[in-house]
């Protein structure tokens, strides 16, 4: 016997009634370019923001010297409720609607607090580990679905393979969540510095660093600059 709730979803024929928009990936733009970018230290991950379209920064590092002479807005977030109202702020505030790129940096030092924080109030470290890693994942979910480009920025990580090598991937605390956090986001990329000091973005994995590019519209290698990565991918001038 039909429940009335199916009952209310079908027609006439007694088939299921719905509302179908056919779309075609062909013209697909996406509504913002959602990236992680992760590297050691030193490398310049936090002067990438300079070329987003105009960005707004929320900083959980001392580390906004280097964009001193950009004029960039920020907010400062010290806890997850930061992060929080942050967002609240992107999706109701007349003011924010003047960004078109947020930058969290770093989501690594984010998800250390958010660690902290949960350690503070459970002495069970796995329990602990387990909240931290549900209420980030929650946090990054809310942003990525931001209406915006976002980037996420991640400290690096040194792994070892079955061959003994070092590999490198983005770092966070807990291992569930340094494994889940790539399949977030459509471009993992790796900032590098070369044997000449030279910085360059890898966006293709090899066999020891993670990267991906699902736009299938970056070069291997590319020059580090947002800005024309996101034109690229969009396919805009």
């Amino acid at each position: 016997m039909q429940s009335a709730t199916l009952r209310c979803f079908t027609n006439t024929c007694g088939r299921l009634a719905m509302a179908v928009n056919l779309k075609s990936t062909g013209g697909a733009v996406p509504a913002g370019v959602k990236t992680l970018v992760y590297g050691a230290a030193g490398t310049g991950k936090t002067t990438l923001i300079a070329g987003m379209p105009t960005p707004l920064i929320l900083s959980a590092e001392s580390g906004l010297l280097s964009l001193q002479g950009s004029d960039l807005a920020y907010i400062e977030v010290n806890s997850v409720g930061d992060l929080r109202e942050a967002y609240k702020w992107l999706m109701s505030s007349q003011e924010a609607k003047h960004f078109e790129s947020v930058a969290l940096d770093s989501i690594s030092e984010m998800a250390e607090l958010s660690l902290a924080q949960n350690l503070a109030v459970n002495k069970d470290g796995r329990a602990a580990y387990g909240s931290m890693g549900n209420e980030m994942t929650s946090v990054i979910r809310y942003f990525r679905d931001l209406p915006l480009h976002v980037l996420l920025i991640a400290k690096l990580d040194k792994g070892t393979d079955e061959l003994g090598r070092i590999t490198y991937s983005p770092g966070m605390p807990g291992q569930k969540l340094s494994q889940s956090l790539p399949y977030f986001v459509d471009q993992v990329l790796a900032l590098r510095c070369t044997t000449t000091g030279e910085r360059e973005i890898l966006c293709q994995p090899d066999s020891l660093w993670l990267a991906k590019d699902r736009s299938g519209r970056l070069d291997r290698l590319e020059p580090p600059d947002l800005g024309a990565m996101i034109k690229k991918i969009r396919g805009t001038p």
